[in-house]
C-alpha cells in the first residue's frame, strides 16, 4: 500500500502538482493520465522512492515494483534469465547449484563426498526458494511477453532495446510485489503480449498504477482514474473504470457549459439593469449591489477547462540530393555467436518511404544505427549518396544527453540556430522558461521525444530514419507526429509496431528482418506490423 499525504511536486521552480493526498490499496487499479509534460512520471518515481516531492510524505508498505519508461538493465554480460530470476533472488540459487555440479562431476575419492554435500546444501537453497517451478514460472512470463527461448540464454548486452524492456518487465511480474507502478509497460510489446498483460493486470491482486496512453489497456484493467491536470496542479480522482470516467468527463464538461453560458446570460442582464439604475441617485446603491451580485455569480462557476497545448510538428522541407541519397550493401551484424541480420541490401532512393518488419529480436533498431552511423557492421558498406543529411530518431533517446539542458541539446543538433530562433522551436514543442535550462535527464518520455522530434525539425534532414517515433506520446501529439511523418516530402525508413504510423507513413516497400528480404509493400504485410 501506498499513502500520498500534502505532496507538492516540482522541477525547478516550477509546481507540477500541490497539496496531492491519495491512498493506493490492494485491489486499486489506477489509470494515471494527462498531458505529457504533467508529472505522470515525475510522481511515479516518487512513489516509488527514487525520487523525493517537494513537500508532503508517501509511505509505503509491502513491497513496490517500478518499471520506468527508460529501465535499466542490470549488466551487460549476465544472461536475460538470470534478470529475471534474479527478482527472487533465484540467479544466485542457479549459480551456486551448476557450480555444485560441476564440482561433483570432476572429484573424485574424498572430494567427491564434499561435492555431493555442497550440491545437497545448494539444491536445498534452491527448492527453499522456489524450485524447479519458479524457473519454469519465469521462462512462462517471458514466453508470455513475447520473449523467445533462445533470447533467455543471451546476455543483455546483445538484446535489442525492446527485449531489454521486456526482460525487465517480466522480471517485475515475476516478482509478486505487492503494488506495482507501471510506466508505459505496453511499449514494444507485439499484439499477443499486450492482450496477455491486460489479463495479467486485470487479475492481478495488488495494488496498480499505470501510466498509459493505450487506451485499450486503461479500458481492460484500471476501475480509478487520476486526471493531473496541467493548468492547475492537481490531480482529481475518479472512482470509475475508464470508460465510465470518459464519459462523466463528457457530461461534466457539457455541464460547465451550459451553467457558464446561463451565469454569464444573468450576469449580464443585472449588469446591464445596473447601469440603468445608477442614473438615479435613488437606485444608485441598488445598481452598485446588482454589479456585485453579477460578479459573484461569475466568481462561483468552476473554472473553465482550459484545452491542452500540442506541440505543432513540421518535419523540415528536405535539402536537395542525388536520386539515391542513402543506400547499403551486404550489411550484416553479429553480437558473439548471436547473428542479428545478414546479408542486407537497401537503396533508399530520394522521397521513398521504407518500413522495416520483424519480430523483436529481428534486428530493426540495429539496421538502423548502422544506417545511421552510430553502429559498424560486421561486413558490408553504407553509402551516402550525393547530398545526403540523415535525421536520426532514437526509441532509447541515446542522442539525447543527459547532462546537457533542453537547450543545449537543440543547440549541438542544430549549431547554425540563432538564440531567437533556438527559443522559438522549443517553444513550438511546448518548452518555455525554466524547461530550457533543465537537464535533459530528469524530463518525462513524452518530454524526451518532443525534444528529439524538435532536434529532427531543425535538421534540414532529407532523409529520416525513425525508430518507434509515436511511443511515450499522448493521442494528441501522435496524432501531430502522424501528420508531420505523412506531409515529409523527404525519404523515411520506419520501425514501428503502431499500425497508425505504417499507415500515416503510406510505405512503397518493406524490408523484412533478419533475412533481409526487400519486397513492394502490400496489404498482406499491414497484419505483421502489430506483431513485429
Amino acid at each position: 500500500m501506498i499513502t500520498v499525504t500534502g505532496v507538492d511536486v516540482r522541477v525547478g521552480a516550477r509546481l507540477l502538482l500541490g497539496g496531492v493526498s491519495f491512498r493506493v490499496s490492494p485491489g486499486d487499479k489506477i489509470g494515471l493520465v494527462g498531458r505529457n509534460g504533467a508529472g505522470k512520471t515525475t510522481l511515479a518515481r516518487i512513489l516509488a522512492g527514487q525520487g523525493q516531492p517537494a513537500a508532503g510524505s508517501v509511505t509505503r508498505t509491502g513491497q513496490v515494483g517500478y518499471l520506468p519508461q527508460d529501465p535499466g538493465s542490470g549488466d551487460p554480460g549476465r544472461t536475460a534469465a538470470d534478470r529475471i530470476l534474479s527478482a527472487r533472488g533465484l540467479d544466485e540459487s542457479v549459480r551456486a547449484l551448476r557450480a555444485a555440479e560441476s564440482a561433483m562431476a570432476a572429484a573424485r575419492g574424498p572430494a567427491l563426498e564434499r561435492a555431493l554435500n555442497a550440491y545437497a546444501r545448494a539444491e536445498a537453497e534452491f527448492v527453499a526458494r522456489g524450485g524447479y517451478a519458479a524457473e519454469a514460472g519465469a521462462a512462462q512470463v517471458a514466453a508470455n511477453l513475447g520473449l523467445p527461448e533462445r533470447a533467455l540464454g543471451q546476455e543483455l548486452g546483445t538484446l535489442s532495446g525492446g527485449q531489454r524492456r521486456r526482460v525487465e518487465l517480466a522480471r517485475l511480474l515475476f516478482a509478486e510485489y505487492d503494488t506495482l507502478l507501471l510506466d508505459e509497460p505496453t511499449n514494444h510489446l507485439d499484439a499477443d503480449s499486450i492482450g496477455w498483460l491486460r489479463r495479467f493486470l486485470a487479475s492481478f491482486p495488488g495494488g496498480l498504477v499505470v501510466i498509459s496512453h493505450d487506451v485499450d489497456l486503461l479500458r481492460a484493467t484500471v476501475n480509478r482514474v487520476f486526471h493531473l491536470d496541467a493548468n492547475r496542479a492537481t490531480v482529481e480522482v475518479h472512482n470509475l473504470g475508464w470508460q465510465a470516467y470518459l464519459e462523466q468527463r463528457q457530461t461534466d464538461e457539457r455541464r460547465r457549459r451550459r451553467e457558464r453560458v446561463n451565469a454569464e446570460r444573468k450576469a449580464e442582464q443585472l449588469i446591464a439593469q445596473a447601469d440603468r439604475m445608477r442614473a438615479n441617485v435613488k437606485t444608485a446603491v441598488a445598481a452598485k449591489n446588482m454589479a456585485r451580485r453579477a460578479g459573484r455569480m461569475l466568481a462561483e462557476l468552476e473554472p473553465e477547462r482550459r484545452t491542452d497545448r500540442v506541440a505543432r510538428l513540421r518535419l523540415p522541407d528536405p535539402a536537395p540530393c542525388g536520386r539515391t541519397p542513402l543506400a547499403a550493401n551486404g550489411l550484416s551484424k553479429s553480437y558473439g555467436s548471436l547473428e542479428v541480420f545478414s546479408s542486407v541490401d537497401v537503396a533508399v532512393d530520394r522521397g521513398s518511404r521504407v518500413a522495416i518488419l520483424g519480430l523483436n529480436g529481428a534486428g530493426k533498431t540495429t539496421l538502423l544505427r548502422v544506417l545511421a552511423g552510430r553502429e559498424r557492421p560486421d561486413t558490408g558498406r553504407v553509402v551516402h549518396g550525393h547530398g545526403v543529411r540523415l535525421g536520426y530518431y532514437d526509441q532509447e533517446h541515446e542522442t539525447l544527453d543527459g547532462a546537457r539542458t533542453v537547450r543545449q541539446n537543440l543547440v549541438d543538433s542544430a549549431p547554425y540556430l540563432e538564440d531567437q530562433e533556438v527559443r522559438r522551436v522549443l517553444g513550438s514543442f511546448l518548452f518555455s522558461g525554466d524547461d530550457l535550462d533543465k537537464p535533459v535527464s530528469v524530463l518525462s518520455g513524452g518530454e524526451k521525444t518532443r525534444l528529439a522530434l524538435a532536434g529532427l525539425v531543425s535538421s534540414r534532414a532529407n532523409v529520416l530514419l525513425l525508430d518507434e517515433p509515436t511511443n511515450n506520446l499522448d493521442p494528441a501529439s501522435r496524432n501531430e507526429v502522424l501528420a508531420a511523418i505523412g506531409g515529409y516530402r523527404g525519404a523515411v525508413v520506419l520501425v514501428s509496431h503502431d499500425p497508425g504510423a505504417i499507415e500515416a507513413l503510406r510505405p512503397q516497400r518493406v524490408l523484412l528482418l533478419p533475412d533481409g528480404v526487400e519486397d513492394f509493400w502490400g496489404e498482406q504485410y499491414a497484419d505483421l506490423v502489430s506483431l513485429a
